[in-house]
């Protein structure tokens, strides 16, 4: 639990036209806060971006980062006003152009002071906009994967395997998240579907490197956000944060293991 506030050398310029009151600027940050964070943001970022942008305003922001919820208090000094407004962290996919989007929003509010109607606008455009195609996703994400076998050695037809692998684990966790399936079933059915077709290359004695295809098939499912976060707001003495990331990643590797495991077992392969 942390808090934070604004610097007195911060607030020297102000906008040129009435501020929101405390409790319209408590409100929109708390929201953006929680967006912030679901994005994939780590808590330093979210504690530097809110008091940015409170600061811009000739306010005070405190706030305590929790796993689950985010509470934001705000005082506008003038006056004496403070609001608090604690908000549900909501699940949204990890998007880096959100995050960046965010990011730059908070310092064009502290450069340029625009008005804040304007700055509800923005915050919804960066909210709203498109994600990157779902075809191009089926496309990419398999790539990368393969470009992951051939760096850990796998041959040719181990790489063509590990895509096809991919593409379809891909396409049912696409599927299954529109479903509303739990996230967490959803990584044990994507990574048993993807070792299954992975273990292929050596049922059929396709290729050389047959191991390695099937320990690269399911390497798109690993939580490497959660991970890198966690290790980050630990770093930071953001400590509940961090347990909380890092417990989260470490289910969702326990599921991709389940998962794995199951398909390894329904083929014959040995795991040692």
């Amino acid at each position: 639990m942390t808090s934070t506030t604004m610097n007195s050398t911060e607030s020297k310029q102000l906008p040129p036209y009435p501020a929101p009151t405390a409790q319209s600027m408590c409100a929109f940050l708390a929201e953006y806060a929680t967006r912030l964070f679901s994005s994939g943001a780590t808590c330093i970022r979210l504690e530097k971006n809110v008091t940015r942008i409170a600061a811009a305003f000739g306010m005070e922001a405190e706030m305590s980062i929790l796993p689950r919820h985010i509470s934001i208090s705000v005082v506008c000094p003038g006056s004496g006003h403070s609001f608090t407004s604690v908000s549900a962290i909501r699940e949204y996919p990890i998007s880096f152009a959100v995050n960046a989007g965010l990011s730059r929003l908070s310092w064009d509010i502290a450069d340029n002071h625009p008005d804040f109607s304007i700055i509800q606008q923005r915050f919804a455009e960066i909210c709203s906009s498109p994600a990157v195609p779902r075809g191009a996703l089926l496309l990419l994400v398999p790539l990368a994967n393969a470009a992951f076998c051939r760096l850990f050695g796998g041959d040719a037809v181990a790489m063509a395997v590990v895509f096809a692998a991919t593409y379809a684990g891909y396409l049912f966790k696409q599927l299954l998240g529109e479903r509303g399936i739990d996230y967490r079933l959803t990584v044990i059915i994507c990574a048993f579907i993807s070792s299954v077709l992975a273990a292929a290359d050596g049922l059929f004695g396709l290729g050389t490197t047959p191991q390695i295809a099937v320990g690269t098939a399911v390497l798109y499912l690993v939580p490497g956000i959660p991970f890198i976060n966690s290790f980050c707001d630990m770093l930071d003495r953001h400590y509940l944060c961090a347990f909380g990331r890092m417990t989260h990643a470490l289910v969702i590797t326990a599921c991709l293991s389940l998962g794995l495991c199951g398909g390894m077992m329904l083929m014959g392969l040995s795991m040692f």
